[in-house]
């Protein structure tokens, strides 16, 4: 159990992260991809791509918190 804990924090943190970026690259593509036809719709997936990016940066944030305050317990339980 001493090793499942950070492993598993690990695969939680990469998979948030991943999704996150992943996501953001998908809408940037997709606001290049349009940029050339529709200035209203290039605009409505710019300011989506700018709330995606300031969620992202909350999730970040949190993401920190989550896991300093769990190290912090596993290492506690392990002492």
């Amino acid at each position: 159990i001493l090793l499942i804990q950070p492993v598993a924090l690990a695969v939680r943190l990469t998979a948030n992260i991943t999704a996150g970026h992943l996501l953001i690259h998908l809408i940037g593509n997709a606001v290049l991809a349009l940029s050339t036809t529709n200035f209203s719709i290039t605009l409505l997936t710019s300011i989506l791509l700018v709330l995606l990016t300031i969620l992202e940066i909350a999730v970040a944030l949190i993401q920190a918190y989550v896991f300093t305050l769990l190290i912090s317990l596993y290492l506690h339980n392990n002492t």
